[in-house]
């Protein structure tokens, strides 16, 4: 099996290709991979949120979808609903977006509390209920989240029991002078947008979460864990 570090620089690679600097920000959001954990991203708009989260499942090789948060979203336009098929007379379950390995939850405070509420179960207990049945989210299942600080108006704020379900906040800044010049030279000679390719998969990302899950604490570090 691959080593942690093998994993996490081949990922940061493929990443580079589309996304330049927020090295801290890429740090963290495998860290978050490896302990099973969700993410917040927040930032100002243009500074490739977006992308990261993109590129991320792109690298990772698993299947993404992302869910544009909007004020008219409905909780069944996430999760689901029952459809009816005329040929059999029967309703059948319709899964929504939310049936993916990464899931990206775009501007995630645009859209009502029902809707940001319905992403808590599938968050928490990795599963959606649909017309009264129980589906099992796909394994290994992620939620990424975006949200803009600074406009407020025709906004949700996230409740804390929402906010408690992400591991992280992570603080998507500005890149430096040195990588927006990079930036300029890079798209300024190119036609297109590279392509990020596949370096992992969730089924190696379940192993490494295996052994995360192994290593040894001492009783010592478990005690200033709990201390704190």
């Amino acid at each position: 099996m691959i080593s942690g570090p093998a994993w996490s620089e081949k990922l940061r690679s493929e990443i580079g290709k589309a996304v330049i600097g927020q090295d801290a920000a890429i740090e963290r959001l495998l860290v978050a991979l490896l302990a099973n954990g969700h993410v917040l991203l927040e930032g100002m708009p243009g500074l490739a949120k977006t992308l990261l989260v993109k590129s991320l499942g792109a690298a990772l090789g698993v299947q993404f979808e992302r869910i544009q948060f909007t004020p008219d979203l409905l909780p069944s336009d996430v999760v689901g609903t029952m459809i009816f098929q005329p040929k059999t007379g029967e309703f059948s379950a319709h899964r929504g977006p939310i049936f993916a390995n990464l899931v990206l939850a775009d501007e995630i405070n645009r859209a009502p509390a029902k809707v940001q509420s319905a992403l808590l179960e599938a968050m928490q207990e990795r599963q959606v209920t649909i017309g009264g049945q129980t589906h099992p989210l796909p394994k290994p299942f992620f939620v990424m989240a975006t949200q803009n600080p600074v406009e407020q108006e025709g906004t949700y704020p996230l409740p804390e029991a929402q906010t408690d379900r992400f591991l992280f906040k992570l603080i998507v800044d500005y890149p430096s002078a040195a990588e927006e010049s990079t930036m300029m030279q890079r798209w300024g000679q190119v036609t297109k947008q590279p392509a990020v390719s596949a370096a992992s998969s969730g089924e190696e990302l379940l192993a490494l979460r295996g052994a995360v899950d192994a290593i040894h604490v001492s009783p010592a570090v478990q005690g200033y864990i709990l201390a704190l």
